[in-house]
């Protein structure tokens, strides 16, 4: 770990300051990852600024029936709110199936958003990594690549997007609110994080002077027909090769409104709204639920030792539809 200032931030707008002047900043709140990556040398920031002291914690309901959660809430607090369980179970359950107890104390919110991906080459720093150092190359194309994405992939990247969290937020249609040195402004979940294409190394669509300040959820939360299912190599601790959060609205077994967003699949949690729209008005039946798990994953490609994800993110998306249905 390289040596770094050290800054303990009271407020918002200082906080945003000093990440404008000073870009070889990064702020720490849970520090669940930030730390990991400092301690392989992966990140080698010259100045951090500890956020936790910010009055963003708080969870709440907004007027229009939605429900605001704090950047800096933790990812316990949310999953165990009373609101957050009763309104949006689908996100309660994708926190708790995430990290360990231990972790999800610590982790917030925000840095959940921003926690980056978990690729074998990613964290070595003595093999080739666009992400890491752009331009040098993706040891995983043709390396052992069996946790790496099958949507979305581009010739520079085929890491994948490890959070629990977010492929809820993305079934929910959450926004997230941001502010920088121009102001306040939201970004649509399933536009905050970025498919790798040319820039691998850019996650998001966060501007370097930009802090997540809270995440909204819309009033409508799927309460009754939902289900988060992922499939990992051990019961817990452990990162999904596929995982889906499935909501329906029925009317009696027809589909008013279905959502399914997928991780472990791409560089971003995978959703396709368009694909979505199609299937509303059908039956709820087990042939549509297939029909509707071709169509997301239209496009899908292995690249060796993960070309069994695409049967087994078939399987799951029509599992969890099958147990959103059920419930």
């Amino acid at each position: 770990m390289n040596d770094f200032k050290y800054i303990r931030s009271e407020n918002l707008g200082e906080s945003i300051d000093v990440l404008y002047k000073e870009n070889r900043s990064k702020l720490i709140a849970g520090g669940t990852n930030l730390m990991d990556l400092m301690k392989y040398r992966v990140e080698n920031p010259e100045q951090i600024i500890d956020i936790t002291r910010l009055s963003l914690h708080d969870i709440y309901r907004r007027d229009d029936g939605g429900l605001r959660l704090g950047a800096l809430a933790t990812n316990a607090d949310t999953a165990y709110n009373s609101e957050v369980e009763q309104q949006y179970p689908i996100l309660a359950k994708a926190i708790l199936s995430g990290a360990s107890a231990q972790l999800r104390n610590a982790a917030t919110n925000g840095g959940n958003l921003m926690q980056r991906t978990r690729c074998y080459y990613f964290y070595d720093t003595a093999t080739p990594c666009n992400k890491r150092e752009p331009g040098s190359g993706c040891s995983a194309l043709k390396g052992f690549n069996r946790i790496h994405a099958i949507l979305g992939t581009s010739e520079h990247c085929i890491a994948t997007h490890p959070s629990d969290m977010c492929v809820a937020l993305s079934a929910l249609d959450a926004t997230v609110n941001v502010q920088g040195t121009d102001g306040e402004r939201t970004i649509p979940i399933l536009d905050f994080h970025r498919l790798p294409g040319d820039t691998p190394e850019m996650d998001t669509n966060l501007k370097s002077d930009e802090i997540i300040t809270s995440i909204d959820l819309p009033e409508k939360g799927f309460h009754t027909n939902y289900a988060y299912v992922k499939v990992r190599d051990r019961p817990s601790y452990a990162f999904a090769l596929v995982s889906v959060a499935a909501a329906l609205d029925l009317n009696g077994d027809t589909i008013n409104d279905v959502r399914v967003a997928l991780g472990g699949v791409a560089h971003k949690p995978w959703r396709k709204p368009e694909s979505e729209e199609s299937f509303k008005g059908k039956p709820a039946t087990e042939e549509n639920f297939g029909k509707l798990a071709d169509h997301i994953l239209e496009g899908a490609t292995g690249f060796g030792t993960n070309d069994f994800k695409i049967k087994l993110a078939r399987k799951t998306i029509v599992r969890a539809l099958r147990e959103a249905k059920e419930l």
